[in-house]
């Protein structure tokens, strides 16, 4: 089925026009921020459905590391939805709110270093991606970012903050405007995400925090 209508302008911004399909992913993205903000499972199927609008817009743009990672934030999603509605933690009670520990963040910080230049070399070797990678560090970080996520790690708020940081970045540079937008007010809104969940987390039952089931 052809979709292109959907790429039709809805209006100009600093002289590049805005899709319909990117107005309602922007819709959608924050309404999603919002929910995941509140510990609310109704983010994940609207991650998933923003996801799909914003894949396609990103394949057009040729922003292809983009494209693919919207095909895995809605696997993501999926799995994370079955997370926030059954998942529990090592006793068998509901998933809690937890923080990585110091040499768990370590392991991810090498891990996102070490996947970034690999997945560029790959941009820019097999396909006529123009930022390679720019695009690439996003997208390895993003995966980090929606894995915390969907097991409820309070560190996942800090990952998102650098990857909206950059995803700014390189969406101003396709001329993604509306995108600029939305990503520059993920970066404030996922220093709020944190300071949320921290007195989420803080208002949880006391004892010892036990680590969630994989």
């Amino acid at each position: 089925m052809d979709f292109s209508f959907a790429l039709a302008p809805a209006f100009q911004a600093l002289g590049s026009p805005v899709s319909w399909l990117e107005l309602l992913a922007f819709v959608l993205s924050l309404w999603m921020v919002r929910c995941n903000m509140r510990v609310q499972p109704l983010g994940w199927p609207l991650a998933a459905l923003s996801s799909l609008l914003y894949g396609y817009l990103f394949w057009h743009g040729k922003l292809y590391a983009e494209a693919v990672l919207q095909l895995m934030f809605i696997a993501l999603a999926l799995w994370g939805w079955s997370q926030w509605l059954r998942g529990v933690s090592a006793d068998g009670s509901p998933l809690p709110i937890t923080r990585l520990s110091p040499r768990q963040r370590l392991a991810a910080l090498v891990l996102v270093l070490g996947c970034w230049p690999l997945l560029g070399y790959f941009l820019d070797q097999a396909t006529d991606s123009p930022l390679p990678y720019w695009d690439a560090l996003p997208t390895v970080g993003s995966v980090l970012g929606q894995w915390l996520l969907a097991r409820k790690r309070q560190d996942n708020w800090a990952v998102w903050v650098l990857v909206n940081v950059v995803s700014v970045i390189l969406f101003a540079l396709k001329g993604f405007w509306l995108t600029v937008v939305l990503y520059a007010l993920f970066v404030p809104l996922s220093v709020w995400g944190w300071l949320l969940w921290e007195r989420l987390r803080q208002a949880q039952p006391k004892g010892p925090e036990l680590e969630p089931r994989p």
